[in-house]
């Protein structure tokens, strides 16, 4: 983009986060492009692209003395499944002036467009007092027969200073615009306003610092997961010119700003970026070396897209239930919507713990420690990395356990404790089971030499193999558990018996109770060597 371009035209030329990258980009020189200045793509429709182009057409406009080119109109293309750019046109005579049109975005509808023109409206050419005609945003709507009519200027235009490069957000309640408006931050930067009812608008509010900087800013675009792609060339990573940049757009903050970096940025002006986001291809527009014009338009396709992690921080403190001291030394692991393991910590002096979690996703805590009970809790972290988020567990302290004795009969040797139950169909560890587990850890403290297998069982309802896979598994998480506990592992086995020992008369085809069919819903754990005790 030439940079007498640049200053006649200025507009229409011119929180934490992880594993932000802007991947990798194929990128082609469209054959559609002209000799003369071709840029700012807008999607129409599924197949249309509509973009600006100083070429020779039907309406012989003035010319541009400064580059001696025509002034800029708006066409439409349609594309192909390449990308490439066919059939050609202008896109309305109704919205093409003897003046210039530029960056044009269109409402999720797609019945009204917002553009961008020289403030040249009612027939009148605006100026400011110097003279100088600056940009203003234009609304029009489609009529019964299709064609495009009611131009209108939108309230916050002026002919003191220049609005342009609309762009609408997806859900069509917001404007993304580029301006040089008292309060600007440098040449020209980015704002957004609010659309109301009634063909009203709110307060166009500056983008601040994160965005904007010293020099222009501009071409802002935003995407259906609300990132906004936007030109800078006064960023210190930039690599000449105009560069494009990315950043994600919160509802009370901003991520990071990222450099989309090469192909798609080069030493000359790159802007104009958009996006379809079901299909990660988009399109450009650059001065770069080896186009066929002033700017040329070029297609690209991102694989992998860009991608913006928003992460959150999570903190939060481990009690004693009964006393409410903080507890040193307290396991909390954190689990995703899954049940899987993403991180786990241990708790300090303080009781307290960290963790760092992605933005919008649902998530459990988990605390526990030696002698105490379980405490979890689910939440929901928010669309914002700012949120603050504190979750408080609290671990009831289990009784001193002491080393049960056995029960001898003639068959086996078994360790004394109440019966573990499961609930029906299911495998999990209940909460009244970890007290009797924890009296199998203690006994097998006590004497190291002692061999274990635990035995689990199943009521009769089920299918035969089902049962005796449901009972296997079982008994491999209650041998799990006790492993945990710093058992070795080559001292405690685990079989499943199905529904093979039945201890009631809850046989096959006999009415029970449910508390009945759970007797045999039950876990022993039988001494393998019952002589470390002095038995048989």
């Amino acid at each position: 983009m030439k940079n007498n371009l640049l200053l006649v035209l200025f507009l229409i030329s011119a929180s934490i986060f992880s594993q932000t990258t802007a991947g990798d980009y194929k990128v082609e020189n469209l054959d559609s492009n002209s000799s003369n200045s071709d840029f700012g793509t807008a999607f129409y429709g599924e197949d249309k692209i509509i973009f600006s182009s100083s070429k020779k057409s039907g309406i012989l406009k003035a010319k541009w003395k400064i580059n001696k080119q025509p002034f800029l109109n708006l066409y439409v293309g349609t594309i192909s499944t390449d990308g490439s750019v066919s059939d050609v046109k202008q896109f309305s005579n109704r919205l093409n002036t003897k003046f210039h049109e530029a960056s044009v975005s269109f409402t999720p509808n797609q019945k009204e467009v917002f553009f961008t023109r020289d403030n040249y409206y009612n027939s009148k050419l605006g100026k400011n007092e110097e003279g100088i005609t600056n940009l203003a945003i234009y609304k029009a709507s489609v009529a019964p027969d299709g064609s495009w009519s009611d131009v209108r200027s939108l309230p916050f235009n002026n002919v003191k200073y220049s609005v342009g490069s609309p762009s609408v957000s997806k859900d069509g309640k917001k404007i993304y615009f580029a301006s040089d408006m008292p309060g600007s931050l440098g040449l020209t930067d980015i704002y957004v306003v609010d659309i109301l009812e009634n063909d009203t608008y709110g307060i166009p509010k500056n983008l601040g610092k994160k965005i904007n900087t010293t020099g222009s800013d501009n071409f802002p675009f935003i995407d259906k997961e609300n990132v906004l792609y936007f030109s800078s060339d006064s960023r210190k990573d930039g690599m000449g010119g105009l560069d494009v940049y990315a950043a994600k757009m919160y509802d009370s903050s901003i991520s990071d700003v990222l450099h989309l970096g090469s192909p798609v940025n080069s030493s000359a002006d790159d802007f104009a970026y958009i996006l379809k986001n079901d299909i990660n291809e988009g399109y450009f527009s650059s001065n770069r070396d080896g186009g066929k014009g002033d700017d040329d338009i070029y297609h690209f396709k991102a694989s992998p897209p860009l991608k913006i992690e928003c992460d959150q921080v999570v903190t939060g403190t481990v009690k004693d239930l009964k006393t409410g001291d903080l507890i040193d030394g307290a396991i909390v692991v954190l689990f995703d919507d899954k049940d899987g393991e993403v991180n786990s910590s241990t708790t300090g002096a303080d009781g307290s713990y960290k963790f760092t979690v992605d933005c919008k996703k649902s998530y459990k805590i988990v605390a526990s420690k030696e002698n105490y009970k379980q405490d979890s809790k689910t939440f929901k972290t928010e669309e914002n990395p700012d949120a603050k988020l504190n979750i408080n567990l609290e671990i009831d302290p289990i009784p001193a356990v002491v080393a049960p004795e056995v029960v001898v009969t003639k068959e086996k040797v078994i360790v004394n404790i109440n019966p573990i139950y499961f609930d029906f169909n299911k495998a999990n560890i209940r909460e009244d089971a970890v007290i009797e587990l924890d009296k199998v850890v203690a006994i097998m403290q006590k004497y190291p030499e002692l061999i274990i297998e635990g035995g689990s069982h199943t009521d009769v309802r089920g299918v035969d193999a089902y049962n005796l896979n449901l009972s296997s598994r079982r008994a491999k998480s209650t041998v799990k558990y006790i492993i945990s506990k710093g058992i070795d592992a080559n001292r405690i086995t685990a079989k499943g018996y199905g529904e093979t020992q039945i201890i009631n008369q809850c046989t096959e085809g006999v009415k029970c109770s449910e508390s009945e069919h759970q007797q045999n819903r039950r876990t022993e754990f039988v001494i393998q060597n019952p002589d470390v005790l002095g038995y048989y």
